[in-house]
């Protein structure tokens, strides 16, 4: 260092100012259980029914190529990039026993949207992972539509083939479902259970209606599912790879977005509100899934940041959120939305800060 940089780096008191280290991810346990989540869970017999891609590694795996493209192109090692594209393309283009229409359409979304998603990064655009992402799924689900346009079946012919994948789906769990109740052990839980008739009933009732639910809301469901997948690559990535892409993901607690998304709320209402049946009622329905889902995380935030809980309260309140999710959604979807204007945890930073000094 010259004489005049070292100058230059020092302050008016005569003192060096030393560069702050930008701020990385600590630790494995959140993207391990992350990524164990969202690679068991669409296996199940309910879930597997609502879950647009069951295979969720079709989405990861050309999301970690993404992130470790753009890494290199932003200065990173060139053997990780090559390493997680080789490893993308034989997950996506390896032959499959079931490779079906409806799985060459995954394949190829999951292509479309970590290539649109690399393309935002190495272009600059914005620098949090939330926005890129959002930009990312608006532009391929444009895209997607677009083509589906272009085909010889159209909007019919790709409704068709999401019927036959949903219908095919449910049959499977279905079978499952009616062989478990079917041994003598499940006969042994009905004689020792007085609830075990009433969780059959809820099972059967739920097996009617989510092949329903996913035909009509599979728009809002494949885009929450792809946005899982790019936020775990981008916090996978960015534990092996050297070259950042952007700051890390926020906390729970920390977790916002812009408040611009509260009008796709309002407009997913007034389809919905004015509309009872049709293609405006769905895409009505498809938004407030959707923002709905992003606003119940942002209301668990808020909500953690009031609360404050220790690791035992923390367990707690899981295993409640899992008893009654939908009286916690309901709650965190209010919350998250006043955020919008009241923003609870700026109100909330003065009094801890006060106590503090107190």
């Amino acid at each position: 260092m010259t004489e005049e940089e070292s100058a230059a780096a020092r302050g008016t008191d005569g003192r060096v100012d030393v560069p702050t280290p930008e701020p990385r991810e600590q630790g494995w346990r959140g993207p391990v259980l992350a990524a164990l989540l969202l690679l068991v869970l669409p296996s199940t017999p309910l879930l597997r029914i609502v879950v647009p891609v069951d295979q969720t590694l079709l989405l990861l795996a050309p999301a970690l190529a993404a992130c470790a493209v753009a890494g290199w192109r932003a200065g990173g090692r060139f053997q990780l990039a090559l390493f997680w594209t080789l490893f993308a393309v034989w997950i996506v283009w390896q032959p499959g026993e079931l490779a079906g229409a409806f799985e060459l359409l995954s394949r190829g979304w999951a292509v479309m949207v970590a290539a649109t998603f690399a393309a935002i990064v190495i272009a600059g655009h914005g620098d949090r992972f939330l926005p890129r992402a959002l930009l990312a799924l608006a532009v391929a689900g444009t895209l997607g539509t677009l083509m589906v346009l272009v085909a010889s079946g159209g909007f019919d012919g790709a409704r068709q083939i999401l019927g036959d994948e949903v219908a095919r789906r449910a049959a499977v769990s279905t079978a499952q479902w009616q062989e478990m109740t079917s041994t003598p052990e499940w006969e042994q839980f009905v004689g020792q259970s007085s609830n075990a008739i009433t969780l059959a009933e809820g099972v059967d009732r739920q097996l009617v209606a989510l092949p329903i639910v996913a035909r009509v809301l599979f728009p809002a469901l494949l885009a929450l599912e792809s946005l899982a997948a790019l936020a775990l690559a981008w916090a996978l990535y960015h534990r092996v790879g050297r070259a950042r892409l952007g700051p890390p993901l926020a906390r729970l607690r920390e977790f916002r977005f812009d408040d611009t998304l509260v009008w796709g709320v309002i407009a997913g209402l007034v389809c919905v509100v004015l509309q009872s049946a049709g293609p405006v009622m769905v895409t009505g329905a498809n938004l407030l899934l959707f923002l709905g889902a992003l606003y119940a995380l942002r209301g668990l935030g808020v909500l953690l940041s009031i609360l404050a809980p220790g690791r035992w309260m923390m367990v707690a309140y899981v295993i409640f959120t899992i008893l009654f999710w939908h009286v916690v959604g309901v709650i965190a979807v209010a919350v998250g939305l006043g955020d919008t204007w009241f923003d609870w945890r700026r109100r909330l930073r003065p009094k801890k800060e006060s106590q503090r000094s107190e």
